[in-house]
């Protein structure tokens, strides 16, 4: 449980990081200022519950069993991780020396990073986490798309933005379902 807890922290920490690095352009600053100050309230939320769990565990309340499988990072954990990074760079890469925008890059990682959760969730067990990767993956499609067109400048925020809120808003109810599963029932 304390693992999965983890990865819900790592998961919301990269969302706020979406949000507050893409949410200037063409939003204006103020709104661009709710937004990162949105994103580093659910960011300390969720470091909260995550802090709020491994005092529940270590004072013995019994996590639920995970499902029945291999480890949390195992080889299928180490190989998807490993073919990531080769996208993730290798990508980035070949955008580079396309010459393609700048904007381009933020719809790339959100594809990547939206194909990593698909492709975990079968190694893990754990079908809720395809739930984020499917829109992190046509997040990244859309703004890939967008990059080509007028729209550009708009692209942080759909493969951006849009992306860190739905990181930051799926490890919160995550983290919110593991610390009900950890209280005592009546």
């Amino acid at each position: 449980m304390q693992n999965r807890l983890t990865g819900m922290l790592v998961g919301a920490v990269f969302g706020a990081v979406f949000v507050i690095v893409n949410a200037p352009g063409p939003l204006g600053s103020v709104i661009a200022t709710v937004l990162r100050v949105a994103a580093a309230l659910a960011a300390a939320y969720a470091i909260f519950l995550w802090f709020s769990a491994g005092r529940r565990i270590r004072s013995g309340a019994q996590p639920p069993q995970p499902p029945a499988g291999g480890t949390m990072y195992g080889r299928g954990y180490l190989l998807i991780v490993a073919a990531e990074a080769v996208l993730l760079f290798g990508g980035l890469q070949v955008l580079r020396v396309m010459e393609r925008p700048a904007e381009t890059n933020v719809a790339w990682i959100a594809l990547i990073v939206g194909l990593h959760f698909v492709a975990l969730a079968p190694v893990w067990k754990e079908p809720s986490i395809m739930i984020p990767g499917v829109v992190l993956t046509v997040l990244g499609i859309v703004g890939l798309a967008m990059s080509f067109t007028s729209a550009l400048a708009w692209v942080p925020f759909v493969s951006g933005v849009l992306s860190g809120v739905t990181l930051l808003s799926g490890s919160i109810t995550y983290a919110r379902r593991g610390l009900a599963a950890l209280s005592p029932t009546p």
